[in-house]
């Protein structure tokens, strides 16, 4: 494998930033660098993009979501990273 193989940055359509305190706690959700709204469960995610036309087929694909502060597992403050 070459060295640039390891340069190589994801760029995905679909951004889901940390999660945020609130009653429950939320994700921002941005598509193409733009706030579309906030997610509460991986199915709002998912929402969110299907609002935009994208098809999301594997959520741990990095070219598909980027997953900033935790996972898709991650929906609450506790288990924030």
């Amino acid at each position: 494998m070459t060295e640039s193989a390891y340069l190589y940055m994801a760029n995905p359509r679909i951004t889901v930033l940390g999660v945020q305190p609130g009653s429950p706690p939320f994700r921002i959700v941005e598509i193409d660098g733009e706030v579309v709204g906030k997610a509460k469960t991986v199915t709002d995610v998912l929402d969110a993009a299907a609002m935009a036309g994208i098809t999301v087929h594997d959520l741990d694909d990095p070219d598909a979501v980027r997953w900033v502060g935790g996972d898709k597992f991650t929906w609450d403050l506790s288990s924030a990273v």
